[in-house]
């Protein structure tokens, strides 16, 4: 692969796929774990032989004067533990038993601990640069960015499985949000638009429902996630807190007719104070709390009359709250643990945040590189979340329960 472009590695990646393909016909995830183990043997095996002719000071074959009296002695058979299971490869072996491989050392058979390091490097936003690197540091030897590549990409047949996996027939609570980050694109750089649900499960767990790649962030693009997590099982949804993208509430809508759609009180927030001056932030968000923290629906209507007096001055910001006043308004409808869940999408920006600790280190230079890489993100998140439960969750489903537009949906979906 020396001297070779990365156009050049990119058309035999994708020529070695197509004859995967043709080949093996995979029709599952096991299959193509089948096929993965078939090349993994041959990839071990060649870089064996690359060390041995190291050890030995010259290549198979070669006419060259050998300045030693060692000599190739056939070869031996292992068998590998690796990630996609046993591989059995055979070993080049000298005369005089001096060779003592780097890359599989003997004795050593298990060889999934090293490819186990690799993808959580990567999942942690090292560049395949620095894993070479680390990799040579514990282990003695150096793995080449192809080979970083080769071993990150064994996960995708699990990231195509989880995309399109079955999901949870209800959702009491889905946040929605975009953010960007770039990709390179025959050496064009642009911004693309990472589409992310979390979904709160009738039992309180978090649910990451799936990613989706898009050149920007649109209604349109919105629809078509909705559709498709109708089509992945989800029947019904009560509550879908998203920021102010034009169309996407009436996308929601027009797919799960009964959901609500709560519009972010934070990004409101932002929005407003654009149109108030430094020094009089503090102020007016503290006058916003009277709004949205209120204690009932009256005490709300009646604090929005005072604010829209004490601060007639901006009517930009003033503006904002007017257009989008039903959205406070639909709060009190709820209980206030419902509320507290409901008003804002931070849940998702949490998330988007955890991305951008890996995505920040420049551009990928495909779709999947990026997508491995936050797949990986969400696995170590998922692991954080396995034992825990959304905070106040019984109070939440106490409220789910006693309110007359959604107790009947909620006991048909805890039945």
């Amino acid at each position: 692969m020396i001297g070779m472009t990365k156009k050049d590695r990119n058309a035999k990646a994708n020529d070695l796929a197509k004859q995967i393909l043709e080949n093996y016909q995979p029709e599952s995830v096991q299959d193509m774990q089948e096929a993965l183990k078939d090349i993994f043997g041959p990839m071990f095996e060649s870089m064996l032989k690359g060390e041995l002719n190291h050890h030995l000071g010259y290549e198979s074959n070669s006419k060259q004067k050998k300045d030693t009296p060692n000599r190739r002695n056939g070869y031996g058979k292992k068998t590998l533990q690796t990630s996609s299971g046993e591989v059995d490869i055979q070993v080049p072996r000298d005369r005089d038993g001096s060779f003592e491989p780097l890359l599989i050392p003997k004795r050593k058979k298990n060889i999934s601990e090293m490819e186990d390091k690799v993808i959580a490097m990567y999942a942690r936003g090292m560049s395949q640069r620095d894993i070479s690197s680390t990799i040579e540091e514990i282990y003695g030897f150096s793995i080449s960015h192809e080979m970083v590549s080769d071993i990150t990409d064994s996960i995708i047949p699990e990231l195509e499985e989880w995309q399109l996996r079955p999901l949870h027939s209800c959702y009491a609570f889905l946040f929605v949000d975009c953010m960007y980050t770039t990709i390179r694109n025959h050496h064009e750089t642009r911004k693309y638009a990472v589409y992310t649900i979390l979904g709160y499960t009738m039992e309180g767990k978090k649910d990451i429902l799936g990613i989706w790649l898009n050149e920007t962030e649109s209604k349109h693009k919105w629809m078509q996630i909705f559709d498709e997590i109708k089509a992945r099982g989800v029947e019904d949804i009560f509550f879908i807190s998203m920021d102010g993208v034009s169309g996407l509430e009436e996308g929601a809508k027009a797919i799960f007719p009964e959901v609500l759609v709560q519009r972010c009180i934070v990004h409101l927030i932002r929005n407003s104070v654009r149109y108030v001056p430094t020094k009089d932030y503090r102020s007016f968000t503290q006058s916003l709390k009277t709004l949205y923290g209120a204690p009932n629906l009256k005490t709300c209507q009646n604090a929005f009359e005072v604010f829209e007096k004490q601060w007639n001055k901006y009517p930009g910001a003033i503006e904002v709250w007017r257009r989008n006043f039903h959205h406070i308004e639909q709060l009190f409808d709820y209980g206030s643990a419902i509320r507290r869940i409901m008003y804002t999408t931070n849940a998702v920006e949490s998330i988007h945040s955890s991305f951008r600790k890996v995505t920040k280190k420049g551009a990928f230079p495909n779709d999947y590189a990026l997508l491995k890489l936050l797949f990986l993100r969400i696995k170590e998140l998922e692991k954080k979340w396995e034992k825990g439960f959304v905070q106040n969750w019984p109070q939440v489903m106490n409220q789910l329960l006693i309110n007359d537009n959604l107790k009947g949906r909620a006991v048909k979906y805890l039945d």
